[in-house]
């Protein structure tokens, strides 16, 4: 049975949450709907969740003296990983000694905030099907995996980034050391590591949000979302969509593939399982113990967007996953290198019918920094994707 507290008193229940972008936002959000203390952590001041919650703190998160220190002076009943770059082995001691619960665990935190760990737990623990992959860490590592049967066209990415930083495509010899160079530059921290990854020849790839929630005969119980198909530029998401139509095998595969892979992890909350179709084949590429970029859609197609269906999950209470309507995201940059920007077009863009809009509120801008996002819904997928295109193309960020 869970038991909620009131903010800002001595029965609060509080939630801290390690990095406050975007999706921390609206994380945040839908805690202090539920009347949740927050905490938001980043690494900058003024992140966007730091702008919502009851408590802003900035600190290196990769420091574990840092990070130990904060949680220990905070207490927070929670501590809910958002981002990659944190020192996990000071949470999983912290976790082993009983001053704070991790949100799955303190293990997923650590296994998932590389590509390393949970590739190596899918394709050798599990047996996942994979892409064909080496890890290397040197300019003359990754040529000879390439040589030695990864071959041509593959791709390379830091062991540790996220948005698709430091990820690129590499189609001949004359790619590979702008590609080692790309990631070594794109990398969160600076680890001299990359995996190289054979090419899939895909259909498609989706977003399987997965939900492990405790039911109603007090265990844990997982249940998913509808699938949500992305279209990704240089590894960075750029617009997606919920329903993906799928073949029924192809569905059922993912997820088997989805609930093998967060079963091991454990713990509490959603995932979002990315995978490759092509037919009724599936094949598993990465997994993010939190809410996805690719599901702000959800804010428009489920009854639960996946920040709702995460704060329920984690707090112990009952989680829908079911579908509203059919909808579309589309990503809005920045467009511009400026701090304090603002944004013209904003009523042109919610005339276009079904739409709406998150500004995320960062401070500063970059060219192509995810700075907001359209949502459209819609009777049918295409015409969702159409109008969140159009509204995201009307919304014109600008130096003030």
């Amino acid at each position: 049975m869970t038991t909620l507290g009131t903010p800002l008193s001595s029965h609060a229940t509080k939630v801290m949450l390690l990095g406050s972008g975007e999706l921390g936002k609206e994380v945040l959000i839908a805690l202090q709907r539920l009347g949740v203390e927050t905490i938001a952590v980043d690494r900058y001041d003024n992140a966007p969740g730091q702008q919502v919650a009851h408590h802003a703190r900035t600190i290196t998160m990769s420091d574990p003296a840092q990070l130990k220190a904060l949680i220990e002076a905070e207490r927070p009943h929670l501590v809910v990983p958002e981002i990659e770059a944190i020192a996990t082995p000071m949470l999983e001691e912290l976790e082993a000694a009983g001053t704070v619960r991790v949100i799955p665990t303190a293990r997923a935190a650590r296994l998932t905030m590389d590509r390393e760990g949970i590739r190596v737990l899918a394709a050798e623990t599990l047996g996942l099907p994979t892409s064909p992959y080496k890890f290397c860490n040197s300019l003359e590592e990754l040529q000879a995996a390439i040589d030695a049967g990864i071959g041509y066209p593959c791709i390379v990415k830091p062991v540790m980034s996220s948005s698709g930083k430091g990820q690129s495509k590499i189609d001949g010899p004359a790619d590979v050391k702008k590609a080692w160079d790309y990631a070594m530059a794109g990398g969160r921290v600076s680890h001299g590591r990359v995996i190289v990854e054979g090419f899939i020849d895909f259909d498609y790839e989706i977003t399987q949000l997965t939900v492990r929630a405790v039911g109603a005969d007090g265990q844990i119980t997982t249940s998913f979302c509808d699938p949500i198909g992305h279209v990704q530029v240089s590894g960075d998401y750029v617009e997606s969509w919920q329903p993906h139509p799928m073949h029924p095998a192809a569905l059922e595969k993912s997820r088997q593939i989805a609930k093998a892979v967060t079963d091991n992890l454990g713990g509490q909350g959603l995932f979002g399982v990315e995978l490759f179709v092509k037919g009724e084949k599936v094949w598993f590429s990465e997994v993010s113990p939190r809410p996805h970029d690719t599901g702000l859609v959800t804010l428009c197609t489920q009854h639960q967007s996946e920040f709702e269906l995460h704060a329920r999950a984690i707090l112990g209470l009952p989680v829908d996953t079911s579908l509203r309507n059919p909808g579309a995201s589309a990503v809005i940059y920045g467009g511009v290198e400026a701090q304090g920007i603002v944004f013209d077009g904003v009523e042109e863009a919610l005339r276009v019918p079904g739409t709406d809009l998150r500004l995320f509120g960062k401070p500063e801008s970059f060219v192509k920094r995810r700075m907001g996002v359209a949502l459209a819904r819609a009777e049918n997928v295409d015409a969702a994707r159409a109008n969140a295109k159009l509204a995201a193309s009307k919304v014109r960020p600008r130096v003030a």
